[in-house]
């Protein structure tokens, strides 16, 4: 049984040839793999790299959450994504 959703904390914006493929993706394969919506596909999707980011990067343990509005909205300047690569 699943835990009860609670409203989403973000959106994403995905670029037309994803999304397409997501959804032949679960026309096609969602009711074998046990994916009922895009949102179940998404979700498992978002859980397993989660899991590899923490592996990698948090000797396999999860982060603190964050809570919604804390993280600046929009993509990252140049500049911040060059100062986190370094």
């Amino acid at each position: 049984m699943r835990a009860k959703r609670t409203p989403p904390s973000f959106s994403i914006t995905l670029p037309v040839e994803v999304a397409d493929q997501v959804r032949a993706a679960l026309q096609a394969a969602g009711a074998l793999e046990g994916y009922a919506s895009v949102n179940d596909l998404l979700e498992a999707s978002i859980r397993k790299e989660l899991r590899r980011l923490q592996r990698k990067h948090n000797a396999g343990k999860a982060w603190p959450g964050i809570p919604a509005g804390v993280l600046r909205p929009g993509r990252r300047t140049q500049e911040e994504t060059q100062t986190t690569a370094q």
